[in-house]
């Protein structure tokens, strides 16, 4: 008993001290662009759940400017506490210069809270109280006119980047059902139907879906609607990993297997490429993460075979 004790006790010192600060670039090859064109880079940020005091952090995320990326994608929860913001901009700062898209997970709008982490045995997690409110419309304005990045929350976008045009959409946190479905095929269409390159000649749009939280119910639909990639954040990756098992909870109907990572989503005989980032945050309640490091991820778009 008093050896499980110790053993118990080392691994919760190493989760919280040492591998959640263990900061890790993933690198993935996804083959969507037309024949014959110019690789481009993404960096898919995500879930930085960023403190004021988390300094390391900070500077880790502004190093990966060093990266050059062509694009950056945020798939929210940006925000881990109430006088966040300021870090956020500090953060982020570095990559005022590269064109990028985001969507907020319900972190961006509600100030965290301490929680039973059992609860997360029983399903996803629910609000049941009045939380604190944010001040999200300044976070959008530092996205959106620092930054100059492009909001997807329940909106189309589109974006050309070194002779590809690609396609943007995105729906607001699914996890507070937010996300309106039902609104998708019109922005599709009104993109479609306004971008500027609609009568030149060019290259076929590559079409992106970008979500804070991957619910089976959001990735079908993006996968009907004809997105090829998609970007999700969300699940930390289990956040606590078992070695051999994997993640015990993903925090949405998301299959375990799925937590995180890079793969393939099929749905009505159709397919997308999938990247679930594990984050590079948690909650200042729930500091800690096992066998499964905090991440960014930087995606190498290439050409078809």
């Amino acid at each position: 008993m008093g050896a499980l004790a110790v053993g118990a006790a080392g691994a919760l010192a190493w989760g919280t001290v040492v591998e959640r600060n263990m900061f890790t670039v993933r690198n993935e090859t996804v083959p969507v662009l037309q024949p014959g064109s110019r690789p481009v880079t993404v960096l898919h940020l995500s879930d930085l759940h960023l403190a004021p005091f988390q300094t390391n952090k900070q500077d880790w995320v502004r190093s990966l400017v060093h990266l050059e990326p062509d694009l950056v994608v945020s798939t929210g929860d940006l925000l881990g506490h109430e006088d966040a913001i300021g870090a956020i901009a500090h953060t982020l700062a570095p990559f005022a210069h590269v064109p990028g898209v985001f969507v907020h997970g319900s972190n961006d709008y509600y100030a965290p809270v301490m929680k039973n982490p059992f609860t997360y045995f029983t399903g996803p997690s629910k609000q049941t109280r009045e939380l604190a409110r944010l001040d999200t419309a300044e976070l959008e304005r530092v996205l959106t006119e620092d930054l100059g990045w492009l909001d997807l929350n329940n909106k189309a976008r589109a974006i050309e980047l070194r002779g590809s045009r690609f396609e943007f959409f995105g729906v607001n946190d699914a996890h507070r059902n937010w996300d309106r479905l039902d609104k998708l095929p019109g922005n599709i269409e009104e993109l479609r139907e306004n971008v500027g390159w609609q009568d030149e000649e060019g290259p076929e749009p590559v079409t992106i879906g970008v979500t804070h939280a991957p619910y089976q119910r959001v990735l079908n639909s993006f996968v009907t609607h004809g997105a090829e990639l998609i970007f999700a954040g969300h699940t930390h990756g289990g956040q606590v990993n078992v070695p051999g098992f994997g993640a015990l909870v993903t925090n949405c109907d998301l299959p375990r297997d799925r937590a995180s990572g890079f793969g393939v989503w099929h749905h009505a005989l159709r397919t997308a490429y999938l990247n679930v980032s594990a984050g590079l945050g948690t909650s200042i309640y729930a500091p800690v993460r096992f066998a499964c490091k905090p991440e960014a991820v930087l995606l190498t778009l290439t050409a078809r075979a």
